[in-house]
């Protein structure tokens, strides 16, 4: 058998911190044939970007390599030198990262920055590299790449910024390409088209590629094998197709089912209650014990072998040791909860509750010495929509289509430049802000970012506070920490955690602050802007099931802000779809998904990765 392109043996890659050794990476072990896609998935804080980082050798100073081997191409890359481990990067091996526009030089062209790898690895002239530079921009589907190669990354779109990553990361035809989360954040129809790249350019090449995602009908689609992280450990290794079909580690089980679609519709999706151990804490057993459905009195005290359960399918836990199940230690220590119905309140009977009719949001475009107007950028330009209380509205469409607009100017956070809202049949749109303060209380925006929405300066309490003393100025100081706690609580965050600051919390509990804030002012209408779009699925899980919860419980009407489909299918009453300021289709859910009118919206739906049929 030929050499794998990288093999991963036993990978301990630790970290020393104030609370003692963190063990992110701890034994891990895979290979990649050449020309394959190995997929690493796992929630956030399992290791997988760490296993990545130490691959390419870009672990920071506090970390350390506590043994194990990375091969590439048989050769160990831990022991190497800096000055060949540079060489190595971007020559034998490449990473595209998450975030181009933070992976990206500002005050370089784009062609300077392609320049730099080819020069660096390869002997070409001055006028050759540029030629082949120009060469792989147009290999990425740049239809002008000699413009493309002068220009500055700030004046592209987030899909050409991350397809001059891949030309930054091909162009010297590395034989393994890492794509660390290469598609999260960007609309479906460019996600499918960076992937289709990556996947065109892999095969012409005979790349080996890994691929570190949450987004687990991109696996579906485009991996041959798949490697599931837990607690710094390979929890479940299998063929692709195998693992989707017959999943057999609990949280592997448990990642598949939080998925929304079509079949979670009329139920809570299914949840991992609690979160990922920090990793200078790990269990001495089964790093997944206190959140596993099926977790065994031995479970927390014995270490699973990761072991071959069907062939070329391994899987980490004791259901499949038949000597431990044989003990008195396998007696389960808690039953599955049984996933309850959602009440809905039937449509025929929800009443309109804001009304936003022939909404125009213009900005001036200012040209000239004396920043003269000389035209507009129409953001959103004659839109009707029509929310109703206790539904959820999904407004879809790529970047740039006006969403977020839309959902600003409807809640007064942008001064519309036309149209009328309504809310309860009262016209909000000449209102003075002095006059808008009862509408505040009734209506709030939950942002897609909770850590950059939250003062970093102050305490939760503090935060949610802020909202109470300006909306609801007539409740005394105990009145609004009972209010504060109570609200935490609704949210599933305890009173404890009104004295800390959002950088201690997790993304998904900063997510529930950020609900918490909104909820706090006992609002009747939310605007949820991309509300769980950087999310693991686990931790989107949650937060789907809680705003459905409290949509249940309060009667709220959400206007859900989103590029995800698949979010839509599960949450949305009504689709409405956005494109270049305006509404082009809108219809209930089922009927836009099973029978789409508009061409854009067709565009939109094939360009969503499935799962099978669950969609």
């Amino acid at each position: 058998m030929p050499t794998p392109v990288l093999e991963v043996k036993n990978l301990k890659t630790y970290f020393k911190t104030g609370a003692g050794v963190a063990r992110a990476v701890d034994g891990v072990s895979f290979e990649i044939a050449r020309g394959e896609t190995f997929a690493l998935v796992g929630e956030s804080g399992c290791g997988t970007s760490v296993t990545a980082l130490s691959i390419i050798q870009l672990i920071q100073d506090s970390g350390f390599y506590g043994g194990g081997q990375i091969l590439l191409n048989g050769r160990d890359v831990i022991p190497l030198s800096e000055k060949e481990k540079r060489k190595m990067r971007g020559n034998k091996v490449s990473m595209i990262f998450q975030e181009p526009m933070t992976s990206l030089n500002p005050v370089f062209t784009v062609g300077d920055q392609i320049l730099e790898t080819i020069m660096l690895h390869q002997k070409k002239s001055a006028a050759d590299a540029r030629a082949a530079a120009i060469e792989m921009l147009r290999s990425v589907k740049f239809p002008n790449p000699e413009a493309i190669f002068d220009e500055y990354p700030h004046r592209l779109s987030g899909g050409m910024r991350q397809r001059v990553m891949i030309a930054i990361a091909l162009c010297c035809k590395p034989d393994l390409l890492i794509a660390d989360e290469p598609t999260t954040a960007l609309d479906v129809t460019i996600q499918d088209e960076i992937i289709k790249l990556i996947k065109e350019l892999k095969e012409s090449m005979g790349t080996a590629a890994l691929l570190i995602t949450h987004n687990l009908a991109l696996v579906y689609n485009n991996a041959e094998t798949v490697g599931v992280m837990y607690g710094g450990k390979i929890a479940e290794l299998a063929p692709a197709r195998a693992l989707f079909k017959n999943p057999m580690h609990p949280y592997t089980i448990k990642l598949l089912r939080s998925i929304p679609g079509r079949a979670m519709r009329a139920r809570p999706l299914d949840t991992i209650p609690g979160s990922v151990p920090p990793a200078t804490a790990y269990a001495e057993g089964c790093r997944f014990s206190g959140r596993c459905p099926r977790e065994m009195q031995g479970c927390a005290a014995i270490e699973p072998l990761l072991s071959s359960r069907e062939p070329g399918h391994f899987a980490a836990c004791h259901l499949y040791d038949s000597d431990f199940m044989k003990t008195p230690d396998s007696t389960p220590l808690h039953r599955e909860a049984e996933i309850l119905p959602i009440i809905s309140t039937p449509p025929d009977m929800r009443e309109t509750l804001v009304k936003a009719a022939g909404l125009k949001t213009y900005y001036p475009i200012r040209k000239g010495l004396l920043k003269r107007v000389t035209g507009y950028v129409k953001a959103v330009d004659g839109i009707d929509l029509t929310m109703k209380k206790g539904s959820t509205l999904a407004l879809v469409g790529e970047s740039g289509s006006g969403k977020t607009t839309a959902g600003k100017t409807i809640i007064r956070l942008i001064e519309p430049t036309g149209g009328e809202i309504f809310f309860k049949d009262a016209r909000l749109t000449h209102l003075k802000e002095s006059e808008l303060k009862t509408f505040r209380s009734k209506a709030q925006i939950i942002f897609q970012d909770p850590y950059s929405s939250l003062n970093p300066r102050l305490t939760v309490g503090k935060i949610i506070e802020e909202g109470l003393l300006t909306l609801k100025p007539g409740l005394d100081r105990k009145a609004r920490l009972e209010k504060i706690a109570s609200t935490l609580g609704r949210v599933g965050l305890d009173a404890g955690a009104m004295e800390r600051y959002p950088h201690e919390f997790s993304g998904g509990q900063r997510q529930r602050v950020g609900i918490a804030r909104a909820l706090a002012v006992d609002p009747e209408f939310i605007v949820c802007d991309e509300a769980v779009s950087a999310l693991d699925v686990s931790v989107q899980a949650q937060i789907l099931n809680l705003l459905k919860s409290i949509q249940r419980d309060f009667g709220l009407s959400f206007l859900f802000i989103t590029h995800d489909l698949g979010v839509v299918k599960y949450v949305a009453d009504e689709v409405a779809v956005m494109h270049q300021g305006k509404i082009v289709e809108h219809s209930a859910t089922e009927e836009l998904f099973s029978n789409p009118k508009h061409a854009y919206t067709k565009k939109l739906l094939a360009a969503v990765p499935r799962m099978g049929n669950d969609f």
